[in-house]
């Protein structure tokens, strides 16, 4: 009892303290993190435990991070200062002391604590951009903050994986350059999430972040909606500015680039060339200021040599080039992203499931996922929505995961490969359907299929009703 009464004296008292705190395990992830760490990078305390210390900070290093260093070397650091950029885009600075926490001369962690010198450094800035506004006798007036549509930030993606603690150092160094991304990978392995927080890490995140679907439009319709039209191109066209002018200063997403027409990739290279555009049926040129990413479903390559994608245009995209790994190459992963699920949906649907049986665990691991990520969202969201008691069984989960244990892979090759994925399709389909409460185009939009292509499969699988 002293022990813990001590243990919890000690934490109330690092809750009240200016400087943050932060202990973390030989492994590097956090065990704790006191109040003022969580107000410093606007995360709750409770989000932070258990996580890497390179996810809640992507775009340290284990080279860069101070608390990894002491870790790594068990050597103390005092008063060195360290400028990182959190999971918001927001460049922060601290005067770190760094001590290694050691138990029978073995380093079994490391403790942090850091003094925030961020509004020292903003406010020497300010008063730069203040003469710099003087100089020019700018008018004074306030811009209107665009309020964008890019939800996600980086600490949303769920993974502590080798694959994906690198590819969210990738992708935060990515957001501070202008170039264009070119990001590929499945579907359902979170591109968007990507793409969305790496707009709200750039500099460009107080600016409009839209996104479109190329494969949502026919090319002619796509033209005028990313250029604009002038009144009188073609019937029914008004003077109207396309995503590229709305999107000015800001971000352009294009998914499934693949899927947009050839000639129309031309007139897209051209606007990465020029930083101009033209509308529609219009002989004026605009310039703009947009970043592009760009996000396929398929290898680019592959793309490029199925005459899906310009060649020219794939080298003028892939600046930098992300890819966004499938959930069987991670699948240590899984445990974390059920939980995270299972979170989610809780708080969602007024639940109180605690997680999954071991039976549920092998056989979770064991699955393919051609679906990834969104798959296993969608097969939780079912389970919790059907079920009863607070922990996830085998009976819970679709029939086709009860089957495959049953036969234990040995039946599995009688049955045909076309059956098969319709079983699975038909499943999938079922259970997002019913999630999004009938509601066919926001059940499409979480299938990311076209909507007229979900109503014929409704149609299909008989799930109208």
């Amino acid at each position: 009892m002293d022990l813990i009464f001590s243990k919890r004296n000690m934490e109330i008292l690092l809750d009240h303290i200016a400087e943050g705190v932060q202990i973390i395990d030989s492994r590097g992830r956090i065990i704790y993190y006191n109040r003022a760490a969580s107000e410093l990078e606007d995360i709750k305390q409770e989000d932070t435990i258990g996580r890497h210390i390179l996810e809640v900070y992507p775009s340290l290093s284990p080279e860069t991070s101070t608390l990894l260093h002491a870790i790594r070397t068990g050597l103390p650091s005092f008063q060195v200062q360290q400028t990182f950029i959190n999971y918001k885009g927001k460049k922060i600075t601290t005067i770190n002391t760094s001590l290694p926490i050691k138990a029978n001369n073995k380093v079994v962690g490391a403790i942090e604590v850091s003094k925030n010198i961020t509004d020292v450094r903003e406010l020497s800035e300010r008063l730069v951009d203040l003469q710099e506004r003087l100089l020019h006798k700018e008018s004074g007036q306030k811009q209107k903050k665009v309020k964008d549509s890019a939800a996600y930030t980086f600490i949303d993606i769920i993974g502590q994986s080798q694959e994906m603690l690198a590819l969210k150092g990738l992708a935060m160094k990515a957001s501070q350059t202008p170039s264009p991304i070119l990001i590929y990978g499945e579907t359902g392995t979170g591109k968007e999430l990507f793409v969305q927080a790496i707009h709200n890490a750039s500099p460009r995140r107080d600016k409009p972040f839209i996104a479109q679907n190329c494969a949502a439009l026919p090319g002619t319709l796509l033209e005028g909606i990313l250029f604009g039209t002038v009144k009188g191109s073609f019937t029914g066209a008004d003077d109207r500015a396309g995503l590229f002018e709305l999107a000015h200063g800001g971000t352009l997403f294009l998914d499934e680039i693949n899927a947009m027409p050839m000639e129309l990739q031309a007139k897209l290279l051209r606007v990465l060339q020029d930083g101009s555009i033209r509308r529609v049926g219009d002989i004026k040129t605009r310039n703009v200021d947009v970043r592009i990413i760009a996000a396929s479903n398929m290898e680019p390559r592959a793309a490029v040599e199925g005459k899906q994608l310009r060649r020219d245009l794939y080298y003028r995209l892939n600046a930098v080039e992300l890819r966004i790994p499938d959930l069987k190459e991670r699948k240590e992963d899984i445990p974390l992203l059920t939980q995270y699920f299972i979170d989610k949906f809780n708080d969602r649907l007024g639940k109180n499931i605690t997680g999954i049986t071991s039976e549920v665990q092998s056989v979770l691991q064991q699955y393919a996922w051609p679906g990834n990520v969104r798959e296993l969202e969608h097969i939780i969201e079912g389970a919790m929505n059907l079920m009863d008691g607070q922990t996830i069984q085998m009976e819970n989960l679709p029939a086709y995961f009860r089957k495959n244990k049953k036969n234990n892979g040995k039946e599995e090759k009688s049955v045909s490969l076309k059956r098969a994925l319709e079983d699975y399709e038909q499943e999938m389909i079922r259970s997002c359907f019913e999630s999004c409460g009938g509601n066919v185009s926001r059940a499409a939009e979480e299938l990311d299929i076209p909507r007229q292509t979900l109503q014929y499969k409704l149609k299909k699988y008989g799930l109208t009703k």
